[in-house]
């Protein structure tokens, strides 16, 4: 295995592998330093960053950062391949592809032709080399667009996930929550509860509560119950309403065991949900979550930075084709991502990896109460990935999901968003809301109570 070195102020550094190259010019996580590969100062950081500068690309295809014998997503990510989309960029540097992803000549067209060719290493590693400005401006160009029963990603549209999360999955606990959402213009991307109990014949409920209330006003989303991919393979043989089938996902096969999934049976989840064929518009059926520190959580992180796996969790994502996928950035805690800071640099880093891989991202933007961060940080992130293009934001009652216990945002943060950036949302539930009196937004809302009579809610 090669070495790898560099100089910065005189100072030589030599990085015994790949992986340590990239963990070494990984922007300060404290994930990274719990598992002892972060960078020893900024001057390493540096001189890492100086030999991904002048890396040929071509290295990520010929030296793996997690053995191919045996991790399967190695095995994924290297076997699907596309040789020739990559084929433009193949003598090209880690640097050279910073800049030509910053030059006009990569447009919307010209990433989508690409990201076949790019491997998520490739993709972690050019971000490390770019500041939060450069994250932006790359992933702004970037469009990836999905369809169920109505479409997402299109220039110039902001969607959400409506969470009407309930601690004891009450039925009008939800509908109520999910009344608020729509008022608001949530719900775009998809109506998706977390369930408090994860058994069948609960998750059968709230899958019918969902599709009742969207086949009822003939709102043109998607509904999810978020349980584990085996639960929704059952649920289809039963004839419960699914329409996206959810899986959390991560960058190794070790912490895809920790999940109880492997690649095969994410395989046959997609399988049964093109079989169900419920979409309208497209048959996008997955829905993946991922987020930062899962491997090493799962102690299944193989000495490589949690960045780096969270790319290569996309590689995951985008073998089965999915309607979305976000990171739950800044969930996990912080002994992954300790600050607003880090939170908001990841999330910036998340979506720009996924957009490059050709995924339709979002991001969860929360943290958690002990986590030094606080509303105005997930406004500030909020506001940036809505510069970025991303696909879509989660969305909670009062921006605080009793149920999971953490802070995401608020339904009235989708319209403090759409208001500054003049985005919309998705086409389809634009017409939807403009259609039944919710289409105007800060101060423009309907009364409630008109609603309610307009839709029969009270019947």
């Amino acid at each position: 295995m090669p070495t790898y070195c560099a100089t910065a102020r005189a100072e030589r550094f030599t990085f015994s592998s790949l992986a340590h190259v990239l963990a070494a010019a990984t922007p300060e996580k404290s994930g990274d330093q719990l598992a002892g590969i972060a960078a020893n100062s900024a001057l390493e950081r540096v001189a890492a960053r100086r030999v991904l500068l002048d890396l040929p690309l071509k290295t990520f295809l010929n030296e793996v950062v997690i053995p191919y014998e045996t991790d399967e997503v190695t095995r994924l990510i290297l076997d699907t391949h596309d040789a020739a989309a990559f084929a433009p960029f193949s003598s090209m540097t880690v640097g050279e592809l910073r800049d030509w992803l910053l030059s006009p000549v990569a447009t919307a067209q010209t990433l989508t032709a690409a990201a076949p060719g790019f491997t998520p290493e490739m993709i972690a590693a050019v971000s490390k080399l770019m500041r939060n400005q450069d994250l932006i401006r790359v992933a702004r160009k970037a469009e990836v667009i999905t369809a169920f029963r109505n479409t997402i990603g299109r220039k110039g549209t902001l969607a959400t996930r409506l969470q009407p999360n309930h601690p004891a999955d009450d039925p009008m606990g939800i509908a109520v929550a999910v009344l608020d959402g729509l008022f608001f213009g949530a719900g775009d991307a998809v109506i998706g509860i977390n369930p408090a109990s994860d058994n069948i014949a609960n998750c059968h409920s709230l899958l019918s509560s969902l599709d009742d209330i969207r086949a009822r006003f003939d709102i043109p989303t998607q509904t999810c119950v978020l349980t584990h991919v085996t639960n929704a393979i059952e649920l289809l043989e039963a004839g419960a309403p699914v329409d996206l089938i959810f899986q959390s996902v991560a960058g190794s096969e070790g912490a895809n065991e920790g999940f109880g999934i492997s690649l095969s049976l994410l395989g046959e989840a997609h399988e049964a949900g093109l079989a169900a064929a419920r979409g309208t518009v497209g048959q996008n059926v997955m829905y993946f979550e991922t987020g930062q520190g899962a491997a090493l959580s799962a102690d299944a992180h193989h000495g490589v930075d949690q960045q780096t796996l969270e790319a290569r969790a996309y590689g995951v994502a985008r073998a089965f084709n999915p309607m979305l996928v976000n990171t739950v950035v800044g969930f996990i805690g912080p002994e992954y991502l300790y600050d607003g800071k880090q939170i908001i640099r990841a999330g910036l880093e998340d979506h720009f990896c996924g957009k490059l891989l050709g995924l339709p991202m979002g991001v969860d933007v929360c943290y958690t109460n002990h986590v030094q961060a606080d509303q105005d940080d997930m406004d500030t992130l909020a506001t940036l990935l809505a510069c970025a293009g991303v696909n879509f934001l989660i969305t909670v009652p009062g921006a605080d999901d009793a149920m999971l216990g953490y802070q995401s945002l608020a339904f009235e943060d989708i319209d403090y968003l759409r208001e500054i950036s003049g985005l919309k949302a998705a086409p389809e539930f634009d017409v939807w809301l403009r259609r039944v009196g919710l289409g105007g937004h800060s101060g423009a809302l309907p009364n409630p109570a008109d609603f309610i009579t307009k839709m029969g809610l009270m019947a």
